[in-house]
């Protein structure tokens, strides 16, 4: 078995078995001797092996992948024999002699860099010239065009700019035009430069150089770049420094609700207590926080990542293993909240019921029926802490139970001399016959006492029928005739459905005494009277009660108004014809106030005892 060997490419470490090594070794030894006596032989070497690097880069699957002999064979292929491209002036002709050994692919495809080499400002149209194979003059009027009519070229130029990197590297400048980087090409490139730059060395007028170098060493342009790059750069942090905030900031809070959640289901808190009561999947809370933690916290924490790659440029990556482990581990996280999502909306998906009807006994015959309701004193007790009207307590056997309020009262006409009970319990469920049974469990009771009806304001079930909106419909069949009156001490806001000669709410209902009409409305005794609108559309009433009495009549365009309370006498009189009189007369225990006003004018009269 070969021995693994570790090798140094372009300051990057690969792993090599010993064959594969020792010809590698042996074919870099060789470039280097072909190029001994050339000049740039150092920047050729350093080229060929950061091209030899890439390739081997491309090859592996993972860091610690060794690389065998066919790879490196693979390679050698690519770049081609160093013997191949001998120091030959015949390179640098128009046409070249023919090789007898392949170099690489000539259709290569190009990659877009910015040609620093040939820049006018950045390089972006130089660089466009060898992508798009246009003339670069033409790519900077359509720019400028662009960046005169509707601006997008400026902005457009601007993120080129900043964007697309720069060919700095003989591979990247081959990259750039297309050309296969294989040791012939990277070779002629760099004696390309070599002379272009000795060319310039032997016209360059030293003088005018000097001038140059004493007044800018950099262009307008340049210096704008750098300004740019560095505003752009300044941006970059600030957002860089604005993802760690929210990122950390997120999953510091996510953390501290999970523990907080935790703790709270070991000590059995109220509020954990109601998540096991709406809880139809019987997920342990702790389960679904976590879940919850993972769905939030990992996009976060990515978020947090990507901040810190921003503000540090070496930052050593998490590797591949851990982001597709962190991707798996979101993924299921997220299927498995919407699949309990999904179970507990079907816990609330079909509702049923259940009823059961009586005839009240009363003791002896009664002529009025009272209306009382019974509080529960635990629910009394604890009502601060009900959530909907729900709440949960103990029963007096220990039992983990709930209490609701969720009871309807229903006042309607029996259809004979008898007074009837019935009792229609409400429930959902995940088919009928879940919500059939569910309903089936609650818990509700009334009871007769002399001529009283005492019915229960609540309901109670077991924590283990979970809440399935529970709730308890109490219809009360009154034959016609039968007075009905409400303990007020008792019966506050009732949840009614019972229709009354008044329009009176819930609140209203209890204060007054009523009876059952023969169309099955309630008919208020004790309410005020009430002068309803005449058949010609006229408005007015009389109304006459222990606070005293009020009167207001329209008729045709006059009215009348007489209010006579503990305030005294009040009478407005409105005339169509002779306009308004007022007529005001106050007496207390001998003294007296008269006043008329009409249209003769104002006359007062006062007397004392």
């Amino acid at each position: 078995m070969n021995k693994t060997v570790n090798i140094n490419l372009a300051n990057t470490l690969f792993h090599m078995d010993e064959v594969a090594y020792n010809k590698m070794r042996r074919y870099l030894e060789a470039i280097k001797r072909s190029f001994a006596n050339t000049p740039g032989s150092d920047e050729i070497q350093a080229d060929i092996e950061a091209r030899i690097a890439e390739l081997f880069y491309e090859k592996l699957e993972n860091e610690r992948q060794v690389i065998t002999l066919k790879e490196v064979d693979e390679v050698i292929t690519v770049m081609g024999q160093p013997e191949d491209y001998m120091i030959d002036e015949d390179i640098f002709d128009d046409e070249p002699k023919a090789k007898t050994k392949a170099t690489g692919s000539s259709g290569r495809v190009k990659k877009l860099y910015r040609d620093i080499d040939n820049k006018y400002i950045g390089g972006v149209c130089a660089g466009l010239e060898h992508y798009l194979g246009f003339d670069a003059l033409w790519i900077r009027i359509i720019f400028i065009i662009l960046a005169l009519t509707t601006g997008f070229g400026f902005i457009a130029y601007i993120l080129l700019w900043i964007l697309v990197p720069e060919a700095v590297t003989t591979s990247q400048k081959l990259d750039m035009t297309g050309k296969p980087v294989n040791i012939s090409n990277i070779e002629r490139k760099v004696k390309e430069g070599f002379d272009d730059v000795a060319d310039k060395v032997k016209s360059v007028d030293y003088e005018k150089m000097g001038n140059k170098v004493k007044s800018s060493s950099k262009t307008f342009f340049d210096t704008l770049g750098d300004v740019i790059m560095f505003l752009f750069m300044i941006v970059g942090k600030f957002i860089g420094i604005l993802l760690i905030l929210i990122g950390a900031a997120t999953l510091i809070g996510l953390f501290v609700g999970l523990f907080t959640v935790g703790v709270l289901d070991v000590i059995h808190i109220p509020g954990v207590d109601f998540y096991n009561m709406v809880n139809s999947t019987n997920a342990p809370v702790w389960v679904v926080s976590l879940l919850a933690f993972f769905v939030v916290g990992i996009p976060f924490f990515f978020v947090l990542y990507l901040g810190l790659k921003i503000l540090v440029n070496n930052l050593k990556s998490i590797g591949n293993i851990a982001k597709f482990s962190l991707l798996g581990l979101w993924l299921i996280s997220l299927i498995t909240l919407v699949v309990l999502g999904i179970s507990q909306a079907a816990a609330h998906a079909y509702s049923d019921s259940v009823s059961s009807e009586q005839v009240l006994n009363f003791e002896v015959p009664i002529d009025t029926i009272q209306i009382s309701m019974h509080s529960s004193d635990l629910y009394q007790k604890r009502r601060n802490m009900a959530i909907d009207g729900v709440m949960v307590t103990s029963s007096e056997s220990g039992e983990e139970i709930m209490v609701s309020d969720d009871v309807r009262l229903s006042l309607k006409k029996s259809k004979d001399s008898v007074a009837r009970i019935k009792i229609r319990k409400d429930a959902n469920g995940s088919s009928f016959n879940e919500a059939k049974e569910i309903a089936g469990n609650i818990d509700y009771a009334y009871a007769i006492e002399g001529n009283s009806i005492v019915l229960d304001d609540f309901l109670t079930t077991s924590m283990s029928n979970k809440f399935r909106d529970q709730e308890v419909w109490v219809t009360l069949f009154i034959p016609e005739g039968k007075t009905i009156q409400f303990d007020n001490e008792t019966v506050r806001c009732i949840r009614m459905g019972s229709r009354n000669d008044r329009d009176m709410g819930r609140c209203e209902v209890p204060d007054h005494i009523w009876i059952m009409g023969g169309d099955g409305e309630l008919k208020c005794q004790d309410c005020p009277e009430i002068m309803e609108e005449d058949n010609d559309g006229e408005n007015g009433h009389i109304i006459i009660n222990k606070e005293g009495i009020d009167i207001d009549i329209k008729d045709n365009g006059d009215s009348f108004e007489m209010k006579i309370n503990e305030d005294g006498v009040k009478i407005k009189a409105d005339d169509k014809n002779e306009g308004e009189v007022l007529n005001i007369d106050l007496n207390e225990e001998g003294d007296g106030l008269k006043m008329n006003i009409d249209e003769d004018g104002v006359v007062i009269k006062t007397k004392e005892k």
